[in-house]
């Protein structure tokens, strides 16, 4: 938090990802014990300092808007990171629902995460984010999860 805390006055929007709300999911799955204590903390000072998004001519200018990757079996916890999100920031915080999960790297090695989420599953959060009455943000088109593969970049900045 100290270097949050630095920050304030000098950043002007947000992008935080909130990835997890079960300790036990983010211990095993990305070395994080304390993910969604540590990344409350955090969230709670990035909108303290900036609030909720703010856009002009449809252009973010200021605020906070939280990207959250759905995944495979709710692994996410959907429903306590939108809690938290109402109760402890605002119903108006914009958030960033993305569909692109994609299993690569070390995933191999947990079952539950080999697989890319099926469209009911990413329709099932929309629409529970719909339900607990968040009211800003944006969702990827259904698509995203269909692609046959993942987005291919190249460091070649002349092409």
């Amino acid at each position: 938090l100290e270097a949050l805390k630095i920050l304030d006055g000098v950043i002007d929007i947000y992008m935080p990802d909130m990835k997890y709300s079960d300790d036990e999911a983010s211990k095993r799955l990305s070395a994080a014990p304390d993910y969604f204590k540590v990344s409350k903390e955090a969230i709670k000072e990035m909108y303290r300092q900036v609030g909720d998004l703010v856009a002009e001519k449809g252009i973010a200018t200021k605020g906070l808007l939280i990207r959250h990757m759905v995944m495979p079996d709710n692994l996410a916890g959907s429903k306590e990171i939108f809690d938290f999100i109402i109760t402890e920031l605002s119903s108006d915080t914009y958030v960033n629902i993305m569909a692109q999960y994609y299993p690569c790297h070390l995933a191999h090695n947990y079952p539950e995460i080999t697989r890319r989420i099926t469209r009911q599953e990413y329709m099932d959060i929309i629409k529970l984010a719909k339900k607990m009455g968040l009211s800003g943000g944006f969702r990827q088109v259904l698509n995203t999860i269909d692609r046959a593969r993942i987005p291919e970049w190249t460091d070649n900045l002349k092409e």
